[in-house]
């Protein structure tokens, strides 16, 4: 494979110790992996949107507990960092 061919792929996901994670293909496509990780990201998507729904129902809720807005707050963090690296990613594909 030669270097000119060879194409990168930034993952929807991270090592365990938070180091970015990259496919790389023969510019081809990568098969059934490419296949995985577009599912994956269509998934991250769906969960960040239905989060925002989920979030602005809990906003409106005024006895909503501090407790319960501290970990919509983590998860809402979590559904940008995923949506952040999928936008990413294909922003990168896109310029090629």
């Amino acid at each position: 494979m030669s270097d000119s061919q060879t194409t990168t792929r930034l993952l929807p996901w991270t090592t365990p110790e938070g180091k970015t994670c990259f496919l790389v293909s023969d510019g081809k496509g990568a098969g059934g992996l490419s296949r995985v990780v577009d599912r994956i990201e269509a998934v991250q998507l769906d969960m960040a949107d239905g989060l925002l729904d989920h979030a602005e129902d809990m906003l409106s809720d005024n006895k909503v507990t501090e407790r319960e807005l501290r970990f919509l707050g983590h998860q809402l963090s979590a559904a940008l960092r995923d949506v952040h690296r999928v936008a990413q990613s294909r922003g990168a594909r896109l310029s090629r």
